[in-house]
């Protein structure tokens, strides 16, 4: 193995190539299908109780080696005036929670009178995650009605949504009084990050694709005919939407470690496989393959937001050169995917780049999965503060980490145009204007590039043999910024090397990297705050599941997508 190096942080830890990131095999549905079919795990629709207006409860067991889990879901007649994707809306047309066993009948009243009405409502310990989910409207009706008089939707119009429902939330960890990470993170198949709230909306696939069903069996009978069967491959094209907002950017600057852990795993395996020095025939092969499969979702994602036409048009320029530069690259050549990866740093756009790091992976289960181990981290115990360290030696940490927060002028308006702070009325993360609206004394730290700025700048009378213990003793102010560069000094990844509240900040960018660890496609951002996702499209359904196809479903069939 040649020695190549890990991309270095100051290189990855940009907003805008974190912000053009890809999902991979690291990512947590994929992580999630493939340990659900390698331990053979099995599932049942224990209960479906809903009437023909699509109201009432359905139950969906995963029973695996050592637990089951139920995903409980209430169907709900929802008035069109009442549907909404914001975080304030009140009613939604289906809502769920994760059931940490097999529900009994008191079980499954007493949340009835909770999970509909999520933040308004109480759960326990034995909830795992709550979440809610509402229609797309015109695509629904659409199946129905096509299912409802003897034919199969139009393959067109689910390709161009994507999805019949569409979460609004997904909770996990705590929320609402469900069950807190640690009262389960040592479970294996839980030691992953969010494999809660990826069972969940997994599970939540196949109770929609049973609830449009059934509406159209209920249409069809009233109407004194038969429904069609929604054909199986139509039905695993369909995937779950998501709606999300400012609500989650902040959680990348809030977990320093576990961030770290997510992309230390990432740059580990690309390191990995840049390392390899002759990949086979076999490899060379699926790698053309998963490209090939990739560029079919590549011309089929959609967007009407500038920030995203713009970036697609060049990505799809990009894949043009992969394809020309693969024309003519011998890949059974010593380490093809080191020089493959050097060209595309020199060559495509930052969205290009990313997405070929993570294809690289496609072909090196065995020596990538593992990775995924490592993604998971304590953040429950207190960072304590290194009290002797030597104010030079933080000195040298604050130059090399924030060494362009130091550089910068934080006396302009520009630089700290934005204020992030907590909504009153949903205790939601909002970032509002600095100088327009009244929130700066209600500012949260989310800000360390100006925090570790103002942390340097303060030491500029203080010898480099005096200890931080003292410093912090004059200057307390200091303390959570001074806390973050010792986390930030054992944890290369863990800070964004940018300017969280700038006049240019684009929240979109944080909020595409955590999704594309989830394992989203077809981004597809409705403004710079919030952005529309599609997950588990091309998913087999989990009595469908198998070894064969647990990995490669996110990409599509090129039979599929050629029709």
């Amino acid at each position: 193995m040649t020695d190549v190096a890990k991309r270095d942080p100051k290189l990855v830890m940009r907003l805008a190539r974190l912000g053009s990131m890809h999902q991979s095999r690291l990512s947590f549905m994929r992580i999630l299908t493939r340990r659900l079919a390698r331990e053979n795990w099995r599932f049942e629709q224990s209960a479906f109780e809903i009437d023909e207006n699509g109201v009432g409860h359905a139950v969906y067991t995963a029973h695996g080696p050592n637990s089951s889990y139920s995903l409980i879901a209430y169907a709900h007649d929802l008035p069109p005036e009442k549907r909404s994707d914001r975080v304030i809306a009140e009613a939604w047309d289906a809502t769920f929670t994760l059931f940490d066993g097999v529900p009994s009948a008191d079980d499954i009243e007493r949340l009835s009178l909770n999970i509909p009405v999520q933040e308004a409502g109480r759960v326990t310990g034995t909830e795992l995650s709550v979440s809610r989910a509402n229609r797309s409207v015109r695509l629904w009706e659409h199946v129905v009605s096509e299912l409802a008089e003897g034919r199969q939707p139009s393959t067109a119009k689910i390709e161009d949504v994507g999805y019949l429902m569409r979460t609004t939330a997904v909770y996990g960890s705590g929320k609402l009084g469900a069950a807190d990470r640690e009262m389960i993170a040592d479970r294996p198949e839980f030691r992953v990050p969010f494999q809660v709230e990826m069972l969940s909306v997994y599970l939540t696939r196949w109770f929609i694709t049973d609830l449009v069903q059934h509406m159209a069996d209920k249409r069809a009978t009233k109407n004194g005919s038969q429904a069609a069967r929604l054909d199986p491959g139509i039905a695993r094209s369909i995937g779950i939407g998501n709606s999300t907002g400012l609500g989650m950017a902040p959680f990348l600057l809030n977990h320093p470690v576990l961030f770290n852990n997510w992309m230390a795993a990432r740059e580990q395996a690309i390191q990995a496989v840049r390392a390899v020095q002759k990949a086979t025939e076999a490899e060379i092969a699926l790698f053309r393959d998963m490209l090939a499969r990739n560029t079919q979702i590549v011309e089929t994602w959609h967007s009407e937001h500038p920030i995203q036409i713009e970036k697609l048009a060049a990505l799809r320029g990009d894949v043009g050169k992969v394809t020309e530069y693969l024309t003519g690259a011998d890949l059974g050549a010593d380490y093809p995917w080191d020089a493959l990866y050097t060209w595309a740093e020199n060559s495509l756009t930052l969205e290009g780049q990313e997405w070929i790091a993570s294809l690289i992976l496609e072909p090196y289960g065995e020596l990538v999965d593992g990775f995924a181990e490592g993604m998971a981290a304590d953040n429950t115990a207190t960072f304590r503060i290194a009290g002797a360290m030597k104010i030079g030696d933080l000195r040298v940490l604050l130059k090399d980490i924030y060494g362009w927060a130091i550089e910068t002028d934080w006396s302009t308006p520009a630089s700290k145009a934005r204020a992030w702070y907590v909504s009153e009325e949903k205790l939601e993360p909002r970032l509002g204007e600095r100088f327009e609206e009244p929130i700066e004394e209600y500012e949260q730290p989310l800000a360390p590039g100006r925090d570790a700025a103002l942390l340097y700048h303060s030491l500029a009378h203080w010898s480099d043999e005096a200890q931080v213990a003292n410093f912090l003793l004059r200057h307390p102010e200091h303390r959570h910024v001074l806390r973050r560069v010792q986390i930030v000094g054992r944890a290369p990844y863990a800070e964004i090397r940018d300017n969280t509240i700038s006049d240019r900040v684009l929240p979109i960018d944080m909020l595409r990297c955590k999704l594309s660890f989830f394992g989203a496609t077809k981004f597809d951002p409705r403004s710079d705050r919030w952005v529309r996702i599609c997950m588990y499209e091309n998913a087999p359904l989990p009595y469908e599941l198998t070894s064969e196809n647990a990995d490669f479903w996110i990409f599509p069939e090129l039979e599929r997508a050629a029709v």
